[in-house]
């Protein structure tokens, strides 16, 4: 298993593109596999023939283990499989495969790249067999060895389960076939209610849970929020859109092109925390917050300070559109200087973001609304916006991010500002 992100530690095998038997040369592409961020391509990195796949589909492995071995059609590949076994497994009763009694017909068998051991290390010794359970006649149950460790994780009795294996054998969806049909619960349970579910985390949700802790526990945050009146801003964007051209500009368009521009005369919030040092950027790379199923993921704009308003848009709806369907390639959403979180168009008035380390800002912007405000002593109603910067103390003072705000603001309520 590859990393095939940089901040990858284990994937998911979502399928396999070959199969066993299946020649194969260096770059074809063996596998789709989930990171945190994406669904990413597994290539072969030598040629010859896909002889055992280990880790079958929906299977989660640590990078460097055993997926797969490649090898000449008339190797003997046993002694790494046996080297390999049992590496990297983060899921027990998922990792392991189902392979054994299930091979395709008349093919041979398949699998991964070797694991990436410290020199000297041993390998891990395979797994004891449970011993295999026997009918009342004292005939012995065929079933995989993976289908009896999760029969005997949950309690299920092999003896009636029915096999849908080769010559009847037990196989893992059979076990979890049979653990879905209601159970007869003991009495001392036969009043519990649960009331919940336990669902898995996906790999993006577990890289987030982590970058969360290395985030709001280490970085000493501290927050500014200013209201901003977006009339003039709203004004040019409708001008805009009147044109007739697409895409239609977004508010969120507006907003990312003022921070990117306000950034370029602010380079003190254009930085990143490097323990030992600050690194101040000159050009600006913004990560644009976009929700997904999975959680949350940060596309990146390039230069942002040197794109019209037009093509960030098309850039952001392109970059949004592939975050959606997890297609976004490693430098799409790493290397950001500075990001922007949006939940405006969700009816949010305000709140604050999470720092994105090594990023020393981010900007949260709250929902457009019209509200009662006093312009040359008058009480009028305007459009108006409120938006919070979340600032790495360490790198950022109070004064330096006011300041940068200020700049945002003062953009945003005079627009031609960014064409000047």
């Amino acid at each position: 298993m590859e990393a095939l992100s940089p901040t990858m530690e284990e994937g998911k095998v979502v399928s396999w593109l070959k199969q066993e038997g299946e020649g194969v040369k260096t770059g074809d592409v063996l596998a789709e596999v989930e990171t945190d961020k994406a669904v990413m391509e597994l290539q072969a990195r030598g040629d010859g023939v896909l002889r055992k796949i280990v880790a079958e589909e929906g299977a989660t492995v640590e990078v460097g283990s055993l997926v797969a071995v490649i090898a000449a059609p008339d190797e003997d590949i046993d002694a790494l499989l046996e080297e390999g076994a049992g590496s990297g497994e983060r899921e027990p009763g998922r990792q392991e495969q189902e392979a054994e009694g299930e091979q395709r017909a008349g093919a041979p068998t398949a699998t991964v790249a070797p694991p990436v051991r410290t020199p000297g290390q041993p390998s891990p010794p395979p797994a004891r067999p449970a011993p295999l359970p026997e009918t009342a006649d004292g005939a012995r149950i065929k079933a995989s060895p993976l289908a009896r460790r999760v029969a005997a994780e949950r309690g299920i009795d092999l003896k009636i389960v029915q096999g849908s294996g080769p010559g009847g054998r037990i196989v893992l969806r059979d076990v979890e076939a049979a653990q879905a049909e209601p159970p007869v619960p003991p009495p001392a349970l036969a009043l519990r209610d649960e009331g919940f579910e336990d669902a898995k985390l996906s790999q993006m949700r577990k890289t987030i849970a982590r970058r969360l802790v290395e985030s709001i526990g280490p970085i000493p945050h501290f927050f500014l929020t200013t209201e901003v009146d977006m009339e003039r801003t709203a004004e040019a964007r409708q001008a805009l859109n009147a044109l007739g051209e697409e895409p239609r500009i977004s508010f969120n368009d507006i907003i990312m092109k003022v921070i990117a521009a306000s950034l370029r005369e602010h380079r003190d919030c254009n930085a990143w925390w490097q323990e030992d040092h600050i690194r101040y950027f000159n050009e600006v790379h913004l990560g644009m917050a976009v929700a997904i199923d999975e959680g949350l993921i940060t596309p990146v704009i390039r230069h942002a300070h040197q794109k019209t308003l037009r093509q960030i848009a098309v850039e952001a709806r392109a970059l949004a559109e592939r975050a959606r369907v997890r297609k976004l390639k490693p430098e799409e959403y790493t290397g950001a200087t500075f990001s922007v979180s949006n939940l405006g168009m969700l009816d949010i008035d305000q709140f604050t973001a999470v720092i994105n380390p090594p990023e020393a800002g981010i900007v949260a912007i709250g929902s457009i609304t019209e509200k009662p405000v006093v312009v040359d002593g008058a009480v009028v109603v305007r459009k108006r916006m409120r938006m919070t910067m979340s600032c790495d103390h360490r790198v950022i003072d109070g004064a330096t991010g006011a300041r940068f705000l200020q700049t945002v603001r003062r953009m945003l309520e005079n627009p031609l500002a960014i064409v000047w």
